[in-house]
């Protein structure tokens, strides 16, 4: 007798090197340096041997350059390909209607004429959303938005990037809420519709630890490895029993450093977990994926999307104007469905 597994989500945002030496502030970003050509077979090959299809949240200025679009081709013809934004700014919060709207669009534009597939799921970069956003999402047709981290500790790891950067006076101006306020703690973690004036789309939450509100994205696993090496695995085992305990179908948050060393981008080594040589990394990865597999039904964030969008009395919210002025999304609040 088998019992059928609850479902859970994997993604991957393909943020590329250029677009963290942007956001830590360093010179040369403009020149767009790369690692995809690396980075895009490596996890390629490790999902095919596991027999995952995620969703990789594309940047539009990797999916405008003509050099890039095999790989990504390669990327569409397995996987679902989702909207990450062209620019790649985790401050696009604070961007005119108009603005985002343009760069939404032209983010879109590229990505299907790069990889065949129009993308009808976003992600903000950084976690980055605003009412704009929303609104733009629903106009324009997307099923979902997978913008929202619900934790309480974005301020702590602001302030821990803030203390390894030398940013001037502006840019930390432009970051100030970069990875969230405390308030995204009480976002909730399950699906949820959002109600805006353009219409409807459905929120995926990036998964946190039920009661607990403290992250497990890979990225996070990775450092806590660095720190003991026992201590990620526990703590992601102890994050699928909560889950399973509390009903909660986890969607689980992926990025390229997870699966490079140090000994492959040593220009990033500002970021945490790029102290670890890369098959620690990869063994890591590995073992976590495997305890998800074990314990759920793996698919992208869009198949995690149409099963909640079946669900009966799915949350309802409806976001707000921020205040104060720099909040990074609006507080919201919720009806019946």
């Amino acid at each position: 007798m088998t019992t059928k597994k609850p479902i859970a989500s994997l993604s991957l945002d393909l943020d590329n090197k250029w677009s963290y030496l942007k956001t830590h502030g360093d010179p040369g970003w403009e020149r767009l340096p790369s690692y995809l050509d690396v980075v895009v077979p490596r996890v390629l090959d490790f999902l095919a041997a596991r027999n995952l299809t995620i969703t990789v949240f594309i940047v539009g200025q990797d999916a405008a350059l003509d050099k890039n679009r095999e790989l990504l081709r390669a990327i569409a013809a397995r996987h679902e390909i989702g909207n990450h934004s062209f620019h790649h700014e985790p401050w696009l919060h604070l961007y005119s209607e108009e603005r985002t709207d343009t760069e939404l669009g032209r983010a879109e534009e590229h990505i299907e004429r790069a990889t065949g597939q129009r993308p009808l799921g976003f992600r903000g970069p950084g976690f980055s959303l605003s009412p704009a956003t929303l609104r733009i999402l629903a106009r324009r047709g997307y099923r979902y938005d997978a913008s929202t981290l619900p934790t309480f500790l974005g301020p702590v790891a602001r302030a821990y990037y803030f203390m390894r950067t030398r940013l001037t006076p502006e840019q930390r101006e432009q970051r100030k809420v970069l990875f969230g306020t405390f308030a995204e703690g009480w976002q909730p973690l399950r699906p949820y519709r959002w109600r805006t004036d353009a219409g409807e789309l459905l929120e995926i939450p990036v998964t946190t630890m039920p009661i607990f509100r403290t992250p497990f994205h890979v990225s996070y696993l990775l450092y806590l490895s660095a720190v003991a090496p026992r201590l990620a695995v526990g703590y992601f085992r102890a994050v699928l029993a909560l889950c399973r305990w509390t009903g909660t179908e986890p969607s689980l948050l992926l990025h390229p450093l997870d699966f490079l060393g140090r000994e492959d981008a040593a220009e990033l080594a500002f970021f945490p977990g790029m102290n670890l040589p890369r098959e620690r990394k990869l063994e890591l990865v590995s073992q976590v994926l495997d305890m998800l597999s074990i314990r759920f039904a793996v698919h992208s964030v869009g198949a995690h999307a149409e099963a909640a969008a079946r669900k009966p009395h799915l949350r309802v919210r409806v976001p707000r104007a921020s205040r104060p002025p720099h909040t990074r999304w609006a507080s919201s609040r919720a009806t019946t469905a």
